[in-house]
């Protein structure tokens, strides 16, 4: 276990200062210089706190609080279609405007891991019940449904399929049957693929995804300048601060599209830092929830490993080309004090389960024996 935590806050941290570095090097091409780079650092600083704090508590304290916490979500998620309180941006309505030096939160931040932990608690509570449609299909569709269907409708397409794929893998964990969730599955993909093809922008992503070579220049220009950007940097890149996409070319370049300049910049060696950084985390996640004293403790490690874990395959899936566009930020790294703050309260979570781990089997043993001396076998 402690291999797994020295793991994962060595993958969290190698990130978290390459983020802040190429932040920096982005600041140099923004037109608000080192606005962008100071409000990153202030959330850091936010982010860590809730993290240490999350760390510290017992997360079993986490059930009293659950649904206060998932009300206050869904509150948070209607207000953001109120004029005046809800922003607007890019022909969403994702933000709400705090009064504090016109800050921008995204509640559907805050809305993943609400749900989650209703997930957790729910499958805790009813877990010799989740082999029925009733209890297994029915109830956690409607906490589910609530969440996601306020999310999708904001519209934020990406969030909603991270979520779907999330809380489905944790109501199989949690004993739902596959027979039960797949006529769901296609439903919800029946759903999605419609509301696409009735959604002319997000169609025109999917058609240059597909076909790349005939939308360089309109919906696929994303795309088409993060591959530049990647075949330029080569191994070892071009130097920090040296990139040329960022200068006007490559839009989104210091939020979901940052991984492109880091490739620009530092080369294919720190692209595939990322990505191992990543895939250590989800391995130290699971192996943690894995080891969780209880069924509240495994899914809700599960699912938080997932909502991290899964976000960063989309995004690298995204800037690579091998996935339509969806529009969410890279963890840890892209600029965004809201991801930051929740990516980093899921960390602490994650850690907070790990120090009330099960003891293997065999130090268990031995651990009752005093002076360490072996039980007798039985024979």
């Amino acid at each position: 276990m402690k291999a797994a935590v020295t793991t994962l806050l060595l993958s969290v941290t190698g990130l978290l200062t390459l983020g802040i570095v190429m932040l920096y090097s982005a600041s140099m091409a923004d037109k608000g210089g080192t606005h962008s780079l100071l409000m990153q650092l202030i959330w850091l600083g936010i982010g860590l706190v809730a993290c240490v704090a999350a760390a510290s508590m017992d997360y079993r304290k986490l059930k009293r609080f659950t649904w206060p916490i998932f009300g206050l979500a869904v509150v948070l998620l209607v207000l953001v279609f109120i004029p005046h309180i809800g922003t607007a941006s890019h022909g969403a309505r994702r933000w709400l405007l705090l009064p504090v030096g016109g800050i921008r939160f995204q509640p559907s931040e805050l809305g993943k891991i609400a749900l989650i932990l209703a997930l957790a608690w729910y499958g805790d509570q009813y877990q010799r019940k989740m082999g029925t449609w009733k209890y297994g299909i029915a109830f956690p569709c409607c906490i589910i449904g609530l969440a996601v269907g306020l999310i999708f409708i904001e519209p934020d397409r990406g969030t909603s399929i991270l979520l779907s794929a999330v809380t489905g893998t944790m109501l199989l964990l949690a004993g739902v049957r596959f027979k039960h969730l797949m006529p769901l599955g296609l439903v919800v993909v029946t759903v999605l693929t419609i509301s696409i093809l009735r959604d002319p922008m997000r169609r025109d992503r999917v058609m240059a995804w597909a076909h790349p070579d005939q939308h360089k220049q309109d919906a696929g220009l994303q795309a088409n300048h993060a591959t530049l950007a990647f075949g330029s940097g080569g191994l070892t890149g071009v130097g920090l601060g040296e990139s040329r996409q960022k200068l006007g070319w490559l839009p989104e370049h210091n939020t979901d599209f940052i991984l492109p300049i880091i490739g620009e910049e530092l080369g294919l060696v720190a692209t595939l830092f990322v990505v191992l950084a990543f895939m250590l985390q989800m391995l130290c996640g699971f192996y943690i929830a894995w080891r969780a004293p209880d069924t509240f403790g495994l899914l809700l490690g599960c699912g938080l490993t997932l909502i991290i874990g899964l976000q960063a395959m989309f995004n690298i899936g995204v800037v690579t080309n091998v996935l339509p566009n969806k529009g969410l930020p890279l963890p840890f790294i892209s600029y965004g004090g809201s991801n930051l703050l929740m990516s980093l309260m899921a960390i602490g979570v994650l850690l907070g389960i790990a120090r009330r781990a099960r003891m293997p089997e065999r130090a268990l043993a031995t651990a009752t024996e005093p002076h360490g001396v072996p039980a007798p076998q039985m024979t």
